[in-house]
C-alpha cells in the first residue's frame, strides 16, 4: 500500500501515480496539474514505513499556531519581520489596509485579508521547493503583490534579493549570480521576456512565479522546460496545502519545525552603485524591526490615517516605512509618478513618504503655475510667499531652531535682545502672513493635499525647497539613512523640525563626527566623517569581506562616508534647540579637490543652480583644474519663454540657438550662485537628460556623477582648453 507524504523542498516524485496523489492532496485545485507535478514536492513512496522528516523553518508570532500543535517554541512578541502581520491582523482585522487601483485586477485588502495572502504565498512557495536560508530573487515594482512577495519569502525563512524591473539585464543578472539565488519572482511576462534570453544561459533557475499578467504572454521557445507559476497558482497551492495541513494531525508530525531567528539574514538589498558593481546588504530580521520600533517618534502615524505610497518597494527607505505603517492601522494607497498629482487630491493623505526629487517636482510645479498666472495675481503671490518666507526665519529666532557651529554661546543680553527684536518683526509680519495663507497657500493646499506631514528621505532636500514649505505652511520632515542602516539613522521631528539639518539621531542610535585623515572623534560643530552605530546596522556585505572591513570597524561602527557635524548644544539663543541635530554636507567621495588645492562640496552649488526654472539637471566638475565646470540639461521651454521676457528673440520664435541660450544660462547660473563659496566657470549644455535607462541615474534617482562625466569626457576637455 502506497503512503503519501508532504514536503516543502526539492522535485521529487517515486510513483507513476504522482497525478493521481496530487489529485488526492489538492482536490480543488486550480493550477495545472502537469506542471506542478514537475514542481511541488509530494513524495509518493511505495515503502509504507518510508517518510522523510523536513525542516520548516517559521515565522514565530505569524504561524505560532502550526508551531504550538508541532511542540516548537511559539512566541507572543516579534521575533522576525512577519511577525507584525498577526498582530495587525489581530488589532485592525476588517480594516482596508491598502488599495492598488493601477493593476490588473486593482486589489482591496483588509489586514486580516493581507495576512492570509502572506501565509498562502509563503505555504504556495514552501510546495514549490523553496528552502530556508536559500535566496529568492524579486525583480518587481512598487504594488501589494510585491509586499505579499516578500513578506511571503521571509516567512519561509528564505533570504529575499529584491531589485526594481527598470534595472539593466546586466545589473539583474550580476545581482541574481552573486547573491546565488535559487528562484525568481518577476513584476509580469513582458519584463521576464526581456531578460529571459540572458537568464536561462547564464543562471540556474529552479522556478518563476509572475506576480501579474498570464503565463501565455511569455515567450515560451526560451523557457526550456522551466516550471513557472502565476501569482494565484501559488496563492492556491499554498492554501489548499494548509488546509489539508490542519486537517491532518499526521501530516504536520512529519516535519520538523524551527523558528526564524532575529539575528538571521532577512533580505539581501544590492546599493546603487553610483561607482563600480552594487555590493549586497544583509540586513537582519532585528535590523528592520528596529526601525518598524522606532519611526513613530519620527512619523506618529494613527489608525485611519492615510499614506501614499510611490517609491521602488526594494528602496530600504520605503520598505521600513511600509512595515511600519501597516503596524499602526492605517491605509496604503499605492500611486505612480505619473498619478501622483491627481492621487493627492483624490486620497486626501495624512503622510506623503518620498524622495527629495518629488517635492522639488511639486516645488517647481507651484512656481510654474504661479509665473503664469496674470501679472497682478503673480506680483501679489511671489511678496506674500517672500513675506512669508521671512517671517517664518524671525519665528525660527524665536523658536531657538536656528543652526551654528559656533561652540560658544552669545551672552544672556544679546540672547534676549536678539529673540525680542525676532518677536516684533515677526509680529509686524503676521498679519500678511495669514493673508497669504487665504488668498495663495489655501489653494496649495488643496493641490498638494498633504494635512500632516511629508517625510523626505534617500538624498538631500535642497534649502530653498525646504524653506518655501515651511512657508506655506506644508510641514515637510527631513531624514537620514544608508542601505546599509537599513535605512533610518536620524530624523526631523514634528516638535523639532530644524531646516537644514536631518534632526536627531533614532533611538538607540549613536553619532560620532571623526577627522579626515586621523579617524580622531571631532567636538560638536566641526567637520568630519559621519560615523554611525545602532542596532539597525547590517551585518556587512554578502560575499565581500574586505568591503565590509572597509565600511564596519571591529567595534560596530558604519563609516557612512558622508561629511557633516553635530550641532552644538546652547541653553539660550537663537540655537537653543538644535542641539545634537545632525547637519549633513556632502559626500566624501564627491568632494572635488582643485589644482588650487582647494575642496569644493559641489552639492551646494548644484543645489544653488537647481532653483532656477531654466535649469533641469546639472553636475559640477573640475578635479584637478582651476575652475569649476558644469554639464547642464536646460529646460528648454522655460529658457524659450525666459529670452522671450528678455527680448533676446521675437515673441514668435520657436527656439533658441544654442550660443544665445548657452549665454542666458551661464547668466541664470551666476545669479543663483552668487552667494555660494565658489562659482563655476565653462559650461556645457546637453540635450539628453540623465535617466535610469541611459545608466546615467541610479534606480533610486541619484545622478552617477562618474559616469556623466566620463561620457562628455572629451567635450569637458575642450572646455579647458
Amino acid at each position: 500500500m502506497a503512503t503519501v507524504s508532504l514536503a516543502a523542498s526539492t522535485l521529487l516524485f517515486t510513483s507513476s501515480d504522482s497525478h493521481l496523489a496530487l489529485h488526492f492532496l489538492f482536490p480543488h485545485s486550480k493550477f495545472n496539474a502537469s506542471r506542478t507535478c514537475l514542481s511541488t514536492r509530494i513524495r509518493v513512496s511505495s515503502q509504507s514505513k518510508t517518510e522523510e522528516m523536513q525542516i520548516r523553518r517559521c515565522s514565530p508570532l505569524l504561524e505560532s499556531t502550526s508551531l504550538s500543535s508541532s511542540g516548537a517554541l511559539a512566541s507572543d512578541e516579534w521575533k522576525a519581520v512577519p511577525d507584525i502581520w498577526r498582530s495587525s491582523a489581530e488589532k485592525y482585522g476588517d480594516r482596508v489596509a491598502l488599495v492598488d487601483p493601477y493593476h490588473d485586477p486593482p486589489s482591496n485588502m483588509t489586514y486580516k485579508q493581507l495576512e492570509q495572502e502572506i501565509l498562502d504565498f509563503a505555504e504556495g512557495l514552501r510546495m514549490i521547493g523553496l528552502k530556508p536560508e536559500e535566496k529568492m530573487s524579486l525583480f518587481a515594482d512598487n504594488s501589494c503583490r510585491w509586499l505579499v512577495a516578500d513578506q511571503g519569502i521571509m516567512a519561509t525563512g528564505a533570504i529575499n534579493v529584491v531589485r526594481g524591473s527598470r534595472s539593466s539585464v546586466e545589473e539583474l543578472l550580476q545581482i541574481y549570480n552573486h547573491s546565488e539565488s535559487v528562484a525568481l519572482a518577476v513584476e509580469n511576462p513582458e519584463f521576464f521576456n526581456r531578460i529571459a534570453e540572458t537568464f536561462c544561459s547564464k543562471s540556474a533557475m529552479r522556478f518563476v512565479i509572475l506576480l501579474w499578467g498570464k503565463k501565455s504572454c511569455l515567450a515560451t521557445d526560451r523557457m526550456n522546460g522551466m516550471p513557472v507559476f502565476s501569482y494565484d497558482e501559488v496563492i492556491d497551492l499554498g492554501r489548499e496545502s494548509r488546509r489539508f495541513l490542519s486537517a491532518s494531525h499526521h501530516a504536520s508530525k512529519q516535519y520538523i519545525y524551527e523558528t526564524i531567528n532575529s539575528d538571521d539574514i532577512a533580505t539581501l538589498v544590492y546599493t546603487s552603485g553610483t561607482s563600480g558593481n552594487p555590493k549586497g546588504v544583509m540586513l537582519t530580521h532585528k535590523n528592520l524591526l528596529h526601525q518598524i520600533r522606532n519611526l513613530w517618534e519620527i512619523v506618529p502615524a494613527e489608525e485611519g490615517d492615510r499614506f501614499l505610497s510611490m517609491l521602488p518597494p526594494w528602496h530600504a527607505y520605503e520598505r521600513a516605512g511600509e512595515y511600519f505603517i501597516f503596524t499602526n492601522g492605517v491605509e496604503q494607497m499605492y500611486t505612480t509618478v505619473r498619478n501622483l498629482k491627481d492621487d493627492l487630491q483624490r486620497y486626501q493623505p495624512h503622510y506623503l513618504i518620498s524622495v527629495p526629487l518629488v517635492y522639488e517636482t511639486l516645488y517647481s510645479g507651484i512656481q510654474k503655475q504661479i509665473s503664469r498666472s496674470p501679472t497682478g495675481r503673480r506680483i501679489v503671490a511671489l511678496t506674500l510667499i517672500r513675506v512669508s518666507l521671512a517671517y517664518m526665519g524671525f519665528k525660527r529666532i524665536c523658536e531657538g531652531q536656528c543652526l551654528t557651529r559656533n561652540q560658544k554661546q552669545p551672552s544672556y543680553l544679546i540672547s534676549l535682545f536678539d529673540c525680542l527684536w525676532a518677536r516684533i518683526v515677526s509680529a509686524m509680519l503676521w498679519p500678511l502672513h495669514m493673508l497669504a495663507k487665504k488668498l495663495v497657500y489655501s489653494k496649495i493646499h488643496s493641490t498638494i493635499a498633504i494635512s500632516k506631514a511629508g517625510i523626505s528621505g534617500g538624498g538631500s532636500l535642497p534649502m530653498h525647497v525646504d524653506q518655501f514649505f515651511e512657508a506655506i505652511g506644508v510641514k515637510v520632515q527631513n531624514g537620514y539613512g544608508l542601505t546599509e542602516s537599513s535605512p533610518v539613522i536620524a530624523a526631523r521631528r514634528r516638535t523639532c523640525n530644524v531646516l537644514g539639518s536631518v534632526g536627531h539621531p533614532l533611538k538607540h542610535t549613536e553619532f560620532k563626527i571623526v577627522d579626515f585623515d586621523t579617524d580622531e572623534v571631532l567636538p560638536p560643530g566641526s567637520k568630519g566623517i559621519v560615523k554611525v552605530r545602532g542596532p539597525q546596522v547590517m551585518k556587512g556585505y554578502y560575499q565581500n569581506p574586505w568591503a565590509t572591513k572597509q565600511a564596519l570597524d571591529e567595534d560596530g561602527w558604519l563609516n557612512t562616508g558622508d561629511i557633516g557635524w553635530i550641532a552644538p548644544q546652547h541653553s539660550r539663543g537663537r540655537s537653543r534647540q538644535c542641539g545634537g541635530v545632525v547637519v549633513l554636507e556632502g559626500r566624501a567621495k564627491d568632494t572635488i579637490v582643485l589644482s588650487t588645492g582647494e575642496n569644493v562640496e559641489p552639492l551646494e552649488l548644484e543645489d544653488a543652480a537647481l532653483r532656477s526654472t531654466l535649469i533641469q539637471q546639472i553636475v559640477v566638475f573640475g578635479q584637478d583644474q582651476r575652475r569649476l565646470g558644469a554639464i547642464i540639461i536646460p529646460n528648454k521651454e522655460e529658457v524659450l519663454t525666459a529670452a522671450k521676457t528678455l527680448s533676446i528673440v521675437d515673441a514668435d520664435a520657436s527656439e533658441l540657438s544654442k550660443e544665445k541660450m548657452t549665454g542666458l544660462i551661464y547668466e541664470e547660473l551666476k545669479k543663483w550662485t552668487s552667494e555660494c563659496s565658489f562659482q563655476i566657470g565653462p559650461i556645457l549644455l546637453v540635450d539628453e537628460p540623465f535617466t535610469i535607462d541611459s545608466g546615467l541615474m541610479t534606480p533610486t534617482m541619484k545622478i552617477r556623477r562618474d559616469r556623466v562625466v566620463a561620457k562628455y569626457k572629451e567635450e569637458v576637455a575642450n572646455l579647458y582648453k
